[in-house]
């Protein structure tokens, strides 16, 4: 089956003369008709009958009309977007988040990138880091922001991008909800909502209970889950500090800020970027950071709580 056969069927179909149709596809008459004539062979029956003063489809042409409509519209939108793509009109990014990292701090880099490939078509995911990872490999994604990780392929690149702090997120209702900072002695007497195999999480351990960690009553492996346990007064989450959060909860410095993880930019090693993934790998790495995370810069020399193998 041929484009063209379709197009003139579609074209006798709206017309019911073969003149006119004819017309509309810029070819002689008798082109038309045996373009037609091909397509039926194709489809194994009569699509029109030809009458003098009665051309009409047969039921045939009735039940593929909006098949093939369909079909050569697809193909138009198929040739449109290819033309796009090679004039630089249109450009897709897929960027894959870890659920921990807010989509607002991409929002700038993306509408600076804009500037450079204005039909950009951006894509949010959001997947855990060890899946963004496949998402990569797979070329399902093309480029990942995520927390501190371990154990990455080497053919993954990987760019630090900023550092951030930990912070207690708790409800508005919660005891030390109006406190300017909550100190080690108040986090080591309230209930932590435990994030299940969470690096940060043991290393808060570790400096509230450097003997012995207390049992924990409550906890989940998903953020958003302890967040509405937070929400409803359960206790506090301990959790970067731009994280997204419900409207709800108040996020509050410890003092001393004791543990940060730094987030990555992740990317395939050796694979040719498009002008537009190239554009944002650029943006995101000499972006000053500092001047957009509205939190203190980190120290040069933390201490030993440092969370240089946070997950997140």
């Amino acid at each position: 089956m041929e484009l063209h056969q379709v197009r003139y069927f579609l074209a006798v179909a709206s017309t019911l003369n073969f003149t006119r149709a004819a017309e509309m596809c810029n070819v002689t008459q008798p082109a038309l008709t045996k373009g037609v004539q091909k397509l039926e062979q194709e489809l194994g029956g009569q699509l029109i009958y030809r009458e003098r003063q009665l051309t009409h489809l047969t039921d045939l042409g009735k039940a593929v009309l909006p098949m093939l409509e369909r079909a050569l519209a697809s193909t138009e939108a198929v040739r449109r977007r290819a033309r796009q793509f090679q004039q630089k009109e249109v450009a897709s990014l897929a960027i894959g988040l870890a659920p921990s990292i807010s989509a607002s701090l991409v929002l700038e880099p993306i509408a600076e990138t804009r500037k450079f490939v204005p039909g950009l078509h951006v894509e949010l995911r959001e997947e855990t880091p060890d899946d963004l990872v496949e998402l990569l490999l797979e070329g399902e994604i093309n480029v990942a922001l995520v927390g501190d990780i371990d154990d990455k392929p080497e053919r993954i690149d990987d760019w630090s991008l900023f550092a951030e702090r930990y912070v207690a997120v708790l409800a508005a209702s919660h005891q030390l909800a109006d406190l300017p900072a909550i100190g080690v002695e108040a986090l080591r007497e309230a209930t932590i909502l435990d994030r299940s195999n969470c690096e940060a999480v043991l290393k808060f351990q570790h400096l509230l209970f450097p003997d012995e960690p207390p049992d924990q009553n409550h906890r989940s492996g998903r953020d958003l889950h302890l967040q509405h346990l937070a929400a409803a007064g359960f206790g506090i989450v301990l959790a970067p500090e731009h994280m997204p959060r419900l409207p709800s909860l108040k996020a509050l410095p410890i003092e001393g800020d004791p543990v940060w993880r730094e987030v990555h930019l992740l990317a395939v090693q050796g694979r040719r970027y498009s002008p537009a993934l190239d554009a944002f790998v650029k943006v995101a790495r000499l972006r000053d950071w500092s001047l957009h995370m509205g939190s203190p810069p980190r120290p040069p020399h933390h201490n030993h709580l440092d969370a240089a193998g946070v997950s997140a």
